[in-house]
């Protein structure tokens, strides 16, 4: 699995970071930057429930 961050949307919530720090992080412009790519396993549940919180729907999975 990968995700991808929607600059136009992202407004540097941090929310996916909150939920998970270990593939989320912001950028120096404070915008979300994916840390895994792609995804672990492992991580996967993660990834989804930061995608589903996004508040600007700002994360994209990708398969």
């Amino acid at each position: 699995m990968r995700v991808e961050v929607d600059r136009d949307r992202c407004e540097g919530n941090a929310v996916c970071v909150g939920i998970a720090p270990d593939l989320f992080d912001l950028d120096d412009d404070d915008y979300a930057v994916v840390k895994q790519d792609p995804v672990a396993p492992d991580q996967e549940d993660l990834a989804e429930q930061a995608i589903n919180e996004c508040p600007r729907a700002a994360l994209l999975r990708k398969d």
